[in-house]
């Protein structure tokens, strides 16, 4: 049953993923957390660094989730549940979507999600930071690194390693 439960709340979550899966974070830690207790905030918190560190795309933090919450079982079906309704949602509406271009309405769709994407991005970053209870240290390397990279076109690399660097020092 929980296998079933995970793939239901996917596939509600799925539909609201706009930015990727790293958007979702706030609404996913509601559900997997809040909601349903199957996970507590390190772990998911923890979930979502890996998923991050590793190569790939941001869904990983699904499938991590669903491995976690229910094995092998849960993690395909968190993947397909995040996965398959869009994609078939889109590949049954883009003819139609490209057939409306240069009409205002699907231009101010186009431009009104982007900035959507944006702040549900925000959201889950200030998430992730709460539950990794940052200090004023972590919160000044933060903004010193926005501004750094807003002004210098620096590999992420560089920001990571200061930011191991910093952690490694115990500055953080």
């Amino acid at each position: 049953m929980i296998v079933l439960a995970l793939f239901i709340e996917f596939v509600v979550l799925s539909f609201v993923a706009f930015g990727g899966a790293t958007a979702l974070l706030p609404e996913m830690h509601r559900v997997v957390v809040l909601e349903h207790g199957w996970l507590d905030d390190t772990t998911f918190t923890h979930l979502y660094a890996i998923a991050q560190a590793a190569p790939g795309p941001n869904v990983l933090v699904v499938t991590l989730i669903g491995w976690k919450v229910a094995g092998l079982a849960g993690a395909l079906a968190t993947t397909l549940a995040m996965c398959l309704p869009m994609s078939v949602l889109i590949y049954l509406l883009i003819d139609r979507w490209e057939s409306f271009a240069g009409h205002r309405w699907q231009q101010a769709i186009s431009i009104g999600v982007a900035p959507l994407a944006v702040g549900l991005i925000f959201s889950g970053a200030t998430l992730i930071a709460q539950a990794a209870q940052f200090g004023w240290r972590a919160w000044l390397l933060l903004a010193l690194v926005a501004v750094a990279s807003l002004r210098r076109t620096w590999h992420p690399l560089w920001y990571i390693g200061l930011g191991a660097l910093a952690g490694g020092l115990g500055w953080l």
